[in-house]
């Protein structure tokens, strides 16, 4: 028998359980499509406005391009901390950052850490977001799968009770039916929880090139703030 002919078989339980699992794949693939998608796009944006940036004159130069790259991270950590400098510049009375006295800059920059800080926070929740489904369907759909497959033997075993006969040729279609369950379980399971680690891995490798770039981006601006002091 075909394994559309066994689910076809299967008892009511059965087909509700491989229903689920079918939802669990769709969504989870629908994930690992969109997030390749995010992390590609992510990169090549990164990568463009990185180029820019260290190639801009000016700070408004650079802020120009981190508009044209929503998608890098890196962009997304620059504007936050580039509206921050300018709220602290207005509030200043629109005199530019640098200047001041010791205790005002280190003000400003513990402000500025504030909010590239936030800004990294909310990319890699970005990043992360739907992850979790991902390791909840490797977690879950095996025992959903295995759930379905006890619950077949157990139908198979009350028709052994009915038909009053244990031959093979009673038993083996029905719990073959059931077993698909569970092969259907790991077979939903399994990319899931591939995919999970491997965009968990690109997450962290991301985060690690957004912290470097925060890094220089503090020391850019510390050692201007010192050089017009």
């Amino acid at each position: 028998m075909s394994i559309f002919t066994m689910i076809a078989g299967a008892g009511l339980m059965v087909k509700l359980v491989m229903t689920v699992l079918l939802l669990f794949s769709i969504i989870s693939w629908s994930i690992i499509l969109l997030k390749q998608m995010m992390f590609m796009r992510a990169k090549k944006a990164s990568a463009e406005f990185i180029d820019l940036f260290w190639s801009s004159k000016t700070l408004s130069e650079a802020f120009e391009a981190a508009r044209e790259h929503v998608l890098s991270p890196e962009a997304a950590v620059f504007v936050s901390g580039y509206n921050e400098m300018k709220k602290i510049s207005s509030a200043r009375g629109g005199g530019q950052v640098g200047g001041e006295t010791l205790e005002t800059q280190l003000a400003t920059m513990e402000n500025l850490k504030r909010a590239v800080r936030k800004a990294q926070l909310l990319e890699s929740e970005r990043l992360g977001r739907s992850l979790s489904f991902l390791a909840t369907t490797g977690s879950a759909t095996p025992f959903i799968g295995l759930f379905g497959t006890v619950w077949g033997i157990m139908s198979s075993f009350q028709d052994i009770g009915v038909r009053g006969s244990a031959s093979l040729a009673v038993v083996a279609p029905g719990i073959s039916e059931a077993l698909v369950a569970t092969a259907a379980g790991l077979a939903v399971a399994i990319p899931a929880v591939i995919f999970y680690n491997y965009f968990s891995n690109k997450q962290v490798d991301v985060e690690t090139d957004i912290e470097n770039f925060t890094t220089d981006f503090l020391n850019l601006i510390e050692r201007d703030m010192l050089a017009r002091g």
